[in-house]
């Protein structure tokens, strides 16, 4: 078990956008496993490689009405629902600050397994969010720019007290 340090905001690291994986070998089967070992040890649903400071496109769910975990290497969205939910949202790199966040109830993403081989899969509910929120944090999107600057400013405020 390999737990990683977590790259806490506001570190730049969080607003760059994460490269394509080209190599399907076995450090990345190390990285999603350590990434796994990282989101465990936090007691978080979603964890990106940008989250432990690699800048590869690389996610990883441990959803609560999931068997097992899953690992999304070069995921992107290719169609969303009309449809739209507030949830409450937050960050391993922000412990501790959540807010409501829209997006859409429903997404179909392509991705890649661990071995490279391509994949089309829709979901919703609970998955599609975490997945729109983990592909925003590859895409360079901290979930605080999905806020108005008012609701940021107050939750980067009161993150900041919280850390002294």
């Amino acid at each position: 078990m390999t737990v990683r340090p977590i790259v806490f905001f506001p570190d730049q690291r969080l607003r760059q956008v994460a490269v394509p994986v080209s190599a399907f070998d076995n450090a990345l089967h190390t990285l999603s496993t350590d990434l796994l070992d990282t989101l465990r040890a936090v007691a978080g649903l979603g964890i990106t490689a940008p989250h432990i400071g690699i800048g590869l496109r690389v996610t990883v769910l441990d959803l609560p009405q999931s068997i097992t975990p899953r690992i999304y290497i070069n995921p992107e969205i290719i169609w969303h629902s009309q449809t739209c939910a507030q949830n409450d949202e937050g960050s391993i790199s922000m412990p501790g600050i959540s807010a409501p966040v829209l997006r859409p109830t429903a997404i179909k993403i392509q991705y890649a397994d661990l071995h490279g081989n391509m994949h089309i899969e829709e979901v919703s509910g609970l998955h599609a969010i975490c997945l729109q929120h983990e592909i925003d944090q590859l895409n360079g999107i901290f979930w605080l720019q999905k806020l108005s600057s008012l609701k940021r400013t107050r939750l980067i405020a009161r993150y900041e007290k919280r850390r002294g």
